[in-house]
């Protein structure tokens, strides 16, 4: 199979990626066109807002977390009978961690990898003719990434355009499009970004509004013209994360969300079956799966609704005494003992482990995760090593008596430290499973 796609990225953060991303994909899905959606790096709400855009399931490509054959493998799964494939940047284009060439997580490395031409948004709020300097340092930063065309954001005034896409033109660039200002297409967001696709009312209203907006001021045929062919494959064996079980049980809802579509599809691939259930509609995990997972999310902005679903908590407290129970991040939170809101209000919770975390007392906590087994484990023998991905706000106040999950060490060389929970079938930590490590 030969797919064509192009990598949608932008200097720094908030210049306008997702709207331009998302209004293209809609545009271009009701014109016909087979469109599907993949995210570079770990962030795991965009690949929603893709799938409803395009109607087709969207996966992240992550070059630090992921060896190279599982990225080739995913844009393959994902392109398959699309007739373009769009990557949304994350960050600046360059933007990553210290790594080999190739492998520091950027937007840059993907277009690398795949061979995939830019199309570089920019924020021209607050200049004009500088665009052009910031254009042309970015097509040549570095000589694996390709710009081919640009797309400007937040313009003024015609004669604001007219600045900014001359001095662009001028350091040999194109200009494919100019999005004026325009407050009202917005998407609302929380404080993990956006409000989950899931929970966001009117979202395809919203997203046919954006293919207007976006229709009405880029070139769409010449972006078509933009993609590239990329080389495909779809051997799997040994770079995925086996399944841990035959039947699993996994939370999903408002609550319970955040788990990437890949990990899902690989478990599926591999033959597993997967049974969800809903926490906050006080559902338990069906009594005839073997594995539990509670995945992250928002527990934070439900924990009075799940302290009082009494059906979920007995059936959880159940099925983990014969059976594994996981937790990632919101799920970890929710097998501890306690949840404090917001509000400084504290939730009983499940109480297999013996943590309390707090949203009343907040810290960002951001970054890639390598993490070492201690024990043989639900998510593999003692002495595995996963890469994954860590962001919340929630801290622990109360560390507990548990034994660690992981050792865990960051992207930047730090020391490793005991990570997480475990007691008897129980395990957790705030560790975002992405993949094994290269």
């Amino acid at each position: 199979m030969s797919a064509r796609g192009f990598v949608i990225a932008a200097p720094r953060s908030g210049s306008g990626k997702t709207t331009l991303t998302l209004g293209l994909m809609r545009a271009l899905h009701r014109r016909g066109l087979g469109v599907c959606g993949l995210k570079c790096g770990p962030d795991y709400i965009d690949p929603a807002f893709h799938a409803v855009a395009t109607g087709r399931q969207s996966f992240n490509l992550d070059s630090w977390a992921m060896p190279p054959d599982l990225m080739r493998v995913l844009a393959t799964q994902a392109a398959d009978g699309a007739d373009l494939a769009i990557c949304e940047g994350l960050m600046g284009l360059f933007d990553g961690v210290p790594a080999a060439a190739g492998r520091s997580g950027s937007t840059a490395d993907i277009a690398a990898a795949f061979g995939w031409p830019v199309l570089l948004v920019l924020d021209v709020s607050g200049q004009s003719q500088s665009a052009g300097a910031l254009a042309l340092g970015c097509a040549s930063f570095d000589p694996r990434v390709q710009i081919s065309g640009v797309v400007l954001n937040q313009v003024g005034s015609e004669r604001h355009r007219n600045l900014a896409a001359r001095a662009v033109e001028e350091a040999g660039l194109h200009v494919l499009g100019a999005l004026p200002r325009a407050v009202e297409i917005a998407l609302p967001e929380r404080h993990l970004g956006l409000v989950q696709a899931s929970e966001t009312v009117g979202l395809d209203a919203a997203l046919e509004k954006l293919a207007d907006f976006v229709e009405a001021h880029v070139d769409l045929d010449k972006i078509l013209a933009m993609a590239q062919p990329f080389a495909t494959a779809r051997q799997t064996d040994g770079i995925t994360f086996p399944p841990p079980g035959q039947r699993i049980a996994v939370a999903r809802d408002a609550a319970f969300s955040f788990i990437y579509p890949h990990v899902v599809a690989a478990w599926r691939a591999a033959g597993a079956e997967i049974s969800f259930f809903s926490p906050l509609d006080d559902e338990a995990p069906p009594e005839t799966c073997d594995v539990c997972w509670l995945p992250g999310g928002y527990p934070e902005l439900h924990a009075r609704r799940l302290a009082h679903a009494a059906n979920f908590l007995s059936g959880v407290r159940r099925f983990a005494a014969t059976r594994p129970v996981h937790g990632e991040c919101g799920g970890y939170m929710v097998l501890g003992r306690a949840l404090i809101d917001a509000a400084g209000v504290e939730h009983e919770m499940l109480g297999l482990l013996d943590l309390a975390t707090s949203f009343a007392t907040r810290r960002l906590t951001l970054g890639y995760r390598e993490a070492r087994l201690v024990e043989d484990n639900v998510l593999g023998p003692a002495g595995t090593v996963l890469r994954g991905h860590e962001f919340h706000y929630a801290t622990i106040s109360g560390p507990g008596t548990d034994a660690p999950l992981a050792e865990v060490t960051d992207a930047y060389g730090s020391v490793p430290k005991p990570s997480g929970s475990r007691r008897g079938n129980v395990s957790g930590s705030f560790f975002h499973l992405i993949a094994p490590a290269p």
